[in-house]
């Protein structure tokens, strides 16, 4: 049985500067479970409804994308009847749910090394990124058979390859064009980095695209994660100077700046 109390976020209170994009390493599922008296199975479960309604809060408050972090390249390692149960979770997560995200306007992407997966759940990937391509209302990644060096390394082999290719040039590797080849990097880079379960650390995730993204750590594992708590988390962002690089008055003289514009 799921206790998990109904979910009742506090929308209206959600107000101000917004973050474009935001990304959730979600732990503490079998945690959850385990305090439930629950199977871990149930904790995914649990942690899917949870996913459910996240999508739906990002979508009413303006977010622009939702990343989430679903199953790591380090995850295979967990016992082999855990993963199995999430391959089958995920499945039926996707046959259950893409009708709805696609009415909603939500666009899915896969991000990670899906070679790994069965040919039934990549099938299952790509009919969903393709129906769903066109939407606008919100950007929903998931992040599977995913690691931050991974994806890191695989931009510097396609990099490389151009340029044994003759294509490019080593002066012309830059930054700028690292990114064209990371992981979403045709999208705005995460604002706020939210994890669940207790853990203050990234785990291998967006190691690239964090790297100015503010990080929020919370106790409450995942599935207790209500809309409420999304909020708060964002109201914590909110009340943080996001300086990249500059010093205090410099942002405060450009906040001054803008207002005298009225932008």
């Amino acid at each position: 049985m799921n206790n998990k109390k109904s979910i009742a976020p506090d929308l209206d209170s959600v107000t101000g500067d917004i973050p474009r994009h935001i990304a959730v390493i979600m732990d503490g599922n079998n945690r959850w479970a385990k305090a439930q008296g629950l199977p871990g199975s149930e904790g995914h479960r649990a942690g899917a409804d949870t996913v459910r309604s996240s999508i739906k809060t990002c979508a009413k408050i303006g977010i622009e994308v939702l990343t989430v972090f679903a199953f790591s390249s380090e995850n295979w390692r967990r016992p082999e009847e855990e993963v199995d149960g999430l391959m089958v979770l995920f499945l039926e997560s996707l046959q259950k749910e893409v009708d709805e995200l696609d009415a909603e306007g939500v666009q899915i992407r896969f991000i990670g090394d899906l070679s790994r997966f069965s040919t039934e759940l990549r099938g299952k990937m790509n009919d969903s990124v393709e129906r769903t391509k066109s939407n606008g209302k919100l950007v929903f990644a998931v992040a599977v058979n995913y690691g931050g060096q991974w994806d890191i390394a695989n931009a510097a082999r396609t990099i490389a390859e151009q340029v044994e290719r003759k294509e490019l040039s080593a002066d012309q590797v830059t930054e700028s064009l690292f990114e064209k080849h990371i992981s979403l990097g045709d999208l705005p880079p995460p604002d706020l980095c939210i994890r669940t379960g207790g853990d203050s650390r990234i785990s291998n995730f967006l190691l690239w695209q964090l790297a100015y993204a503010e990080l929020y750590f919370t106790e409450c594992y995942w599935p207790d994660f209500t809309g409420d708590r999304l909020a708060a988390a964002i109201k914590e962002y909110q009340h943080r100077q996001r300086r990249f690089g500059r010093t205090a008055e410099q942002v405060a003289a450009s906040l001054l700046e803008k207002d005298s514009r009225g932008c």
